[in-house]
């Protein structure tokens, strides 16, 4: 490695010294914050999207319900799975694949499952799938965004070394067994903000094309999983972290898993602009008329208590009333 320039050291990135703050004895980690903070922009640009698709408000937050907890299991087990040997085996503690604070959420596993959680929410409320995933991918890129900065805080996830500018500074402390392979004046890819600038970058992309194009049956969703792979792939070819799946066929699992994700969300593009050019009218599997939801329904049950509860006028009442009103036409 060359020793590096003023310029270098100047433009370098620093990691942060501190991922965790305590609040008494409340520890606050950036890692979640970062992971919540994209849920909640996920969810309210979502929101606004489905609404100007035909949606109802409210529905996507219902949605967050299930979808939220699907994804976290899913993205960890991805984890888990591929990376195994980090939670079982001679002197591993199985346990420790529970501590999602520590970060480790693949994902492939958070959107599949994710999707799953989705799915179940949708047919409980009458939403057909592919135009609410087609509001919610725009979204979702933003999260994983903001998700990534998880990764600056935890330190992990960085690329190989480099002398470039913008070079990142891993603590040599922070006891990685790959960091300790070079020397501590060593920079690496900032691969964290490479994928957060390619993300945000899709989003942008997409958003475009959407309102250009008027995308619909799962066209949008179709241009995220292609936007995103492609980005990813090249970005993971960068990553020298140390994964269980490191070399399949000469490339790193998750290579090979955006590959052939790319492929597939290609092939469903070009079916699906083929079999149904043009953006879903409608929206539901069920249509929703609002005087038969559940406040509308209380609001005319409490009308009708009131009615029944009102005791009637007596003869003199009445007869004061019909004076009081005059002779009608």
């Amino acid at each position: 490695m060359p020793d590096l320039s003023p310029l270098v050291t100047l433009m370098s990135i620093p990691s942060p010294s501190q991922g965790v703050w305590h609040l008494g004895p409340v520890p606050i980690r950036a890692y979640a914050l970062c992971i919540i903070a994209g849920i909640v922009f996920a969810i309210w640009l979502g929101e606004r999207r489905w609404v100007a698709r035909g949606g109802r408000a409210g529905e996507v937050s219902d949605l967050a319900i299930w979808a939220v907890p699907f994804g976290l299991v899913g993205g960890r087990l991805y984890h888990v799975i591929t990376d195994w040997h980090l939670y079982f085996g001679d002197g591993q503690n199985p346990v420790t694949a529970l501590y999602v604070w520590r970060g480790g959420l693949g994902i492939w596993g958070a959107i599949a499952l994710g999707i799953v959680g989705v799915w179940i929410g949708a047919r409980v409320q009458g939403i057909k799938l592919l135009p609410l995933l087609d509001a919610l991918a725009p979204g979702v890129l933003v999260a994983q965004a903001l998700g990534r900065w998880g990764n600056w805080f935890n330190q992990e996830l960085y690329g190989r070394p480099t002398d470039l500018p913008w070079g990142l500074e891993i603590d040599p402390q922070i006891g990685d067994g790959v960091r300790n392979q070079f020397g501590p004046d060593v920079l690496f890819h900032p691969t964290f903000l490479y994928e957060c600038l390619w993300n945000l970058a899709a989003f942008a992309v997409l958003i475009w094309l959407d309102r250009r194009y008027r995308l619909g049956h799962g066209r949008v969703a179709a241009l995220y999983v292609m936007l995103y792979t492609a980005g990813r792939g090249w970005i993971e070819y960068l990553r020298i972290d140390d994964v269980q799946m490191n070399d399949v066929l000469g490339l790193r699992l998750n290579v090979w898993t955006s590959i052939v994700l790319f492929v597939l969300a290609a092939a469903f593009y070009a079916w699906s602009a083929r079999r149904h050019p043009g953006r879903e009218e409608v929206v539901r599997t069920r249509p929703v008329d609002d005087e038969d939801t559940d406040e509308a329904k209380a609001e005319e049950r409490a009308e009708e208590k009131a009615r029944d509860e009102k005791p009637a006028a007596s003869d003199d009442e009445r007869a004061d009333q019909q004076e009081t009103a005059g002779p009608t036409a």
